[in-house]
């Protein structure tokens, strides 16, 4: 036979073994999907599945008019035989009735039965059957005998039939068994030439914990609701890949969620988005049971971008754009029952969710979700259990997700938060110890930590005051210039003694020595004659008795001073040290550590003192924020700012701050001066300050 002939033979061999209906320029896309698992305590008996047809319900997301079924055994440890198939639309969602005249035989390369190998998955020959979006379809399995191990979805929120005997081709399944799971079913895809899907991988709250039975009540189901109600997005298919309990870096109830990761993100067709909504079991877990390490903690933050990093690599191999949920508030979860380190942890994953560029777009959750009295915690309407949404809470995850992110034909008109609107608490930001603070670090200077702090403040639109200790210019005469910088950049300066004395280590005449002799520098570098700012070096009036406290107070009256309290902090000074240390090591793992739990502890710390502001006043105050001018401080400071901006803060100027009465008894040494600070206002009443996070070891970093 010639070379001619062989290859003809070969082409007619070849057509013959394609599946009926296959065409290879068609172009598929996954049209519905379901996450897979070992069932574990929701498997079905395994009499129940032993000569049994099997019949479950789907909703399929998109249009078409071919389709196939993608059926599995991903994590059978035996091969699987399906000795018939069928599909049809569903009457009902919540019954076995199906509608007749649409029945269709499923085919398996011509064949009426398919054997599934073990750990595999396997496609059905293309069928006509056109289906409207929205459509229940339904898809009977006769199984001779039950799976070795079944694969399945136990939280299908949907209800599958089951009874012996092969009944695949039944208009009705009377007499059936019911379960709230899909067991042996992986996908549906269609044939289309311009529709498209986005994977939503996910943990409970996408699975769609407490929505009723076929409901299809769970937030991508409410989300699919607005692509199909959206011209851009009509074609573009929402694949729920959510498993209760779902973790980024440990198993739980399923598989954790890079394991899962090839299998039901990049391998269904079609997929041109992904969101990533994971992160709040991986926290839960690490405390549910008993306290953590602040170490640990840290490595948990580290370990947990790790991954959302992994996975972002991975999709954006493939073409698909990625976009970072943050996660939810779940402060009132009696499950996970989390702590201030759990909050800190929680917010820093949630800083970096937000940085430009770590994903290719945002959903924040986090700010739709929140209560703003209470940012910890899930808004009443929206709550179920302190973990998940209500369905009310579902609709608005769906309500706050911006289309734009799938379509440059979208504009989106302000969908970004659902709560309801709240008057945006105000904060001042304070820096003390001017000049300088802590060691420089190689490379950097003095002026040049002032230059990086003053644009971050300069970039939010955010005023400051900063208070000078003058013994730092004899001690570095160097630093001189950071003075001119503020003053330059229209910020404010105020006295913190000369030498960072505290009031019970000075007697009065030398306490007034230490403040007069800061002046002259005031007079000279404030360029304004609002400079009768003063703070305690180390924030304290701490003296022998009330006695002298009055005295001092009075002192500072009689000099026009006006007391700088503060009511927010977060031991942004701890981190100084530290850096200087782990930059001369080279030590970016220990300084990516302190990076997130800086954030983290900023978030928590501004909660608390919202918490405790709510507690004695029942509103929240305008807070005054301390911080340092220090190397670590200059480096953290724009990210900082965003975290704030995205708390709903308002920057304002220390002397607008003080126009609120609350101010008035600690601002004027005048008046009787109240315990100070909200900390000291809830020891006098009594109150429990709510719980602020452990720090890390920062005394050993990088020795």
């Amino acid at each position: 036979m010639g070379l001619i002939a062989r290859l003809a033979v070969l082409v007619l061999l070849l057509g013959a073994a394609a599946p009926p209906g296959a065409d290879a320029g068609e172009r598929w896309v996954t049209a519905w999907a379901a996450s897979q698992m070992v069932p574990g305590n929701n498997a079905l008996p395994a009499e129940d599945l032993k000569d049994a047809t099997l019949r479950q319900v789907v909703r399929i997301q998109i249009a078409g008019a071919k389709l196939r079924v993608r059926l599995t055994n991903a994590y059978g440890t035996q091969p699987l035989r399906v000795s018939a198939a069928t599909i049809a639309r569903a009457l009902d969602p919540a019954s076995a009735k199906i509608d007749a005249a649409s029945l269709t035989a499923l085919r398996f390369g011509g064949a009426k039965s398919v054997t599934i190998p073990a750990g595999a998955d396997y496609w059905s020959d293309p069928i006509a059957l056109p289906v409207k979006a929205g459509a229940d379809l339904a898809i009977t399995l006769y199984l001779p005998d039950a799976p070795a191990q079944q694969t399945g979805h136990p939280g299908s929120r949907a209800t599958s039939h089951y009874l012996h005997g092969d009944h695949s081709g039944d208009a009705d399944l009377p007499g059936a068994k019911t379960a709230e799971r899909w067991y042996q079913l992986g996908a549906i895809e269609v044939a289309s030439p311009r529709a498209s899907a986005v994977v939503i991988l996910g943990d409970s709250i996408t699975d769609g914990y407490g929505v009723p039975a076929n409901s299809n009540t769970r937030w991508t189901d409410a989300l699919q609701l607005r692509l199909h109600a959206t011209p851009a997005l009509v074609d573009m298919a929402v694949l729920n890949a959510g498993i209760g309990g779902n973790r980024l870096l440990n198993d739980g109830l399923g598989p954790n969620a890079m394991a899962r990761f090839d299998r039901e993100v990049l391998s269904y067709p079609g997929v041109t988005h992904l969101v990533i909504f994971e992160g709040v079991n991986d926290l839960g877990t690490l405390t549910r049971d008993a306290p953590a390490t602040p170490e640990a903690h840290a490595a948990l933050v580290e370990g947990m971008i790790g991954a959302y990093r992994q996975m972002v690599a991975r999709a954006r191999a493939h073409g698909i754009k990625v976009i970072g949920a943050t996660i939810t508030p779940y402060g009132g979860s009696g499950y996970y029952h989390p702590d201030a380190a759990n909050e800190a942890d929680r917010a820093a994953v949630n800083a970096w969710i937000r940085t430009p560029g770590n994903f290719d777009g945002v959903i924040d959750f986090d700010a739709a979700m929140r209560d703003p009295a209470a940012p910890t915690r899930l808004l009443k309407v929206f709550d179920n259990d302190g973990l998940h949404p209500s369905v009310a809470g579902y609709q608005a995850m769906a309500d706050a997700v911006p289309l734009s992110l799938f379509s440059d034909k979208v504009v989106d008109k302000g969908r970004v938060a659902t709560a309801p609107a709240a008057p945006a608490p105000m904060i001042a930001f304070t820096f003390d110890d001017l000049t300088a603070h802590a060691p420089l670090p190689a490379g950097y200077t003095r002026v040049g930590i002032a230059e990086q702090i003053i644009a971050a403040l300069k970039s939010g639109g955010a005023p400051a005051i900063g208070f000078i200790n003058g013994i730092q210019l004899t001690n570095e005469p160097a630093s001189a210039p950071v003075l001119d910088k503020w003053r330059a950049a229209g910020l404010t300066l105020g006295n913190h003694g000369w030498s960072h004395a505290n009031l019970d280590q000075l007697s009065d005449e030398a306490f007034l020595s230490e403040l007069e002799k800061n002046e002259p520098i005031l007079k000279a570098k404030a360029g304004t004659t609002d400079w009768r700012w003063f703070r305690y070096p180390f924030l304290s009036e701490a003296a022998a008795n009330p006695e002298r406290r009055a005295r001092i107070r009075k002192l500072l009256a009689e000099r026009g001073y006006k007391v700088a309290t503060v009511t927010m902090d977060f031991s942004d000074w701890a981190y100084n040290n530290a850096y200087a240390r782990c930059v001369a090591k080279g030590d970016s793992d220990a300084i990516l550590r302190m990076e997130h739990a800086w954030l983290g502890t900023a978030s928590v710390q501004a909660d608390r003192a919202r918490a405790m502001a709510q507690a004695l006043y029942g509103r929240d105050i305008p807070y005054v924020l301390l911080m340092h001018l220090g190397a670590f401080d200059a480096h953290m400071m724009p990210k900082l700012v965003a975290l704030y901006r995205e708390k709903g803060y308002r920057f304002v100027s220390i002397a607008e701050a003080g126009k609120d009465p609350y101010y008035a008894p600690e601002m004027n040494p005048a008046l009787t001066p109240q315990p100070q600070g909200l900390n000291g206002a809830m020891a006098a009443k009594g109150l429990k300050e709510p719980q602020a996070p452990a720090l890390l070891p920062l005394d050993t970093m990088c020795m």
